[in-house]
This record gives structure tokens, sequence and C-alpha cells, in this order.
């Protein structure tokens, strides 16, 4: 209880309960909203650290399974926290802008991440150093575009499992393409959205530097505890193989040594309980005539 009114605290000195202006609002938002102030709607932080909490540990749990959860956030206030936090935890991430068809067009969003990994190959090892200056020039331009774009997701093999989205009214486009491939998403809804529209709401101040940060940085915490505790679990297994295999080899010499031992003991048995072997009989003696 404690934790989580020191959490409530955190949030409310980083303005996660500031709304928007009440004629923005969202109807849908009713339930998550305190009161009124001067015009805006503050947010319920106890709405908002229930909502956090239970995206944190359902996040959690996926990527301790091993899936990968996307990291979108392109606004101006999102772009440095959710880059330098997707990559603390190694997932892939979406700042610059989102390419339509990201999601539903996976295979064709792959092809393009390989020709920017193989321009960037080529201009490392010198298979382009025949060409001339204002070709090469030209590659590393587009390459680079690419990488803005691209360079997120560069690692990214297949479809995540999970977004989590910084302000879902200016993802809408990220947000349907998940929704359209059944994939689980989470996200951070202030009072002008439709909390309806994400699996996982989160209530919160989606304009502010710093009420981006602390929940962006509480679902990274989650992300890297299912992370650590998916290695442990790898390394425990590796363990129990190992000791698994110790007692396997153990009993097989055990069993190798028990064998040898009844064989010997088998062989000396034959050889000392055989019947003496009798002497023929000698020749009777004929009488002398």
């Amino acid at each position: 209880m404690e934790q989580s009114t020191s959490l409530q605290q955190q949030l409310l000195e980083a303005g996660v309960h500031f709304g928007h202006l009440r004629k923005k609002w969202n109807p849908k938002m009713l339930p998550y909203i305190f009161a009124e102030k001067k015009g805006i709607h503050i947010i319920d932080l106890n709405k908002t650290t229930d909502s956090l909490q239970e995206a944190a540990a359902a996040l959690k749990q996926i990527a301790k399974s091993g899936k990968k959860i996307m990291f979108v956030g392109t606004k101006k206030q999102a772009k440095e926290i959710v880059t330098e936090s997707a990559k603390k935890v190694n997932m892939p991430f979406v700042t610059e802008r989102w390419l339509g068809g990201m999601l539903t067009n996976f295979n064709t969003v792959r092809k393009s991440v390989k020709k920017m990994q193989s321009i960037e190959k080529m201009l490392n090892d010198g298979t382009l150093d025949s060409i001339t200056k204002k070709e090469k020039l030209t590659l590393a331009r587009d390459k680079e575009k690419m990488e803005k774009v691209l360079g997120g997701i560069a690692q990214l093999g297949r479809v995540p499992a999970a977004l989590f989205i910084v302000d879902i009214g200016h993802e809408h486009i990220a947000l349907a393409e998940a929704k359209r491939l059944g994939i689980t998403t989470f996200g951070m809804v202030d009072t002008n959205c439709d909390p309806n529209k994400v699996d996982f709401a989160i209530p919160a101040n989606d304009d502010a530097t710093k009420s981006i940060a602390i929940i962006t940085n509480y679902i990274v915490a989650a992300v890297a505890e299912g992370l650590a505790e998916r290695q442990a679990a790898k390394e425990e297994e590796v363990e129990e193989v190992s000791a698994d295999d110790n007692e396997k080899k153990a009993a097989r010499l055990q069993a190798e040594a028990e064998s040898e031992a009844a064989r010997g003991r088998g062989e000396r048995g034959r050889g000392g309980n055989q019947p003496k072997r009798r002497m023929p009989n000698s020749p009777k003696r004929t009488s002398a005539r």
C-alpha cells in the first residue's frame, strides 16, 4: 500500500493528473476523471495507479515469455524518452514516423530494412569503392533517411506481441493496425481520447514530458524485470539439465560397475562349483598263469 501511495505522489509531482480542457473531453473518459478545475479536467490518480500496475504486470509477463513489445511515440515530447526506454530493454520502437502498413504489411517493411542493412554493409566493407563520390553520398543519404524511420525496428524479425503507445489519438494508425492483427495494446490515454480503443488504458497526461517519462519508465522497469526472470529461469533450466545429466551418468556408471561385478561373481561361481573329474579306472591286472 505504501508503494502505491508513493507512486501516486510521484505521479502527482509529474503532473500526470492534468487533463485537457473540458470542451475537448471524450465522455468515455468520465470514469477516470476526478474533478474539473478552472475548465480543465483532473484525472483520478487512484485509477491511473491501478491501471499502470495492471498494464506493467501484463507487459512483464509478455517480456518473460520472450515476445517483443513495440514502443510507439512519435510526438515531439515523447520521441527521446521512448527511444531511450526501448533501447534499455532491447525492444523495437517507432519515434520518427509511423509508416502505413508497418504491421499489416510487415513483409514489405522487412524488405526495406534489409535494403537499408545491405547499403550499410556495402558502405562499410568497401564494396562501393568503385562508384563515384556523388553516388556514394546519395546512397549514404538514402540509408540515413531509412535509418531514421526504420532503425528502431531493424532487429524485429516478426510482428510484435504488444504495442505500448504514448497518446493513442496521435498514433491512431498504429493502433488501428494492431487491432486488425489482434496485437495487445497498451496506451497512455488523455481526457480527449476513447479508453475503450486500447486493451490496457492508462489514464494520464500525454502532453507533458515529465508525465510521459514517469509512465514509460515504470513500464520499462516491469519489462526489464520480466526479462531478468526469463534469464534466471533459463540459467536454472541449464543447471537442472546439467545436474540431471550428471545423475544419469553416475547411475549409468554404477549400473555398469554392478553389472561387471555380477559378471565376475558368475564366472568365479562357475569355476569353483564344477564337479571334480574322476580318474579313469586303471586296467585290472590279469593273474599270471
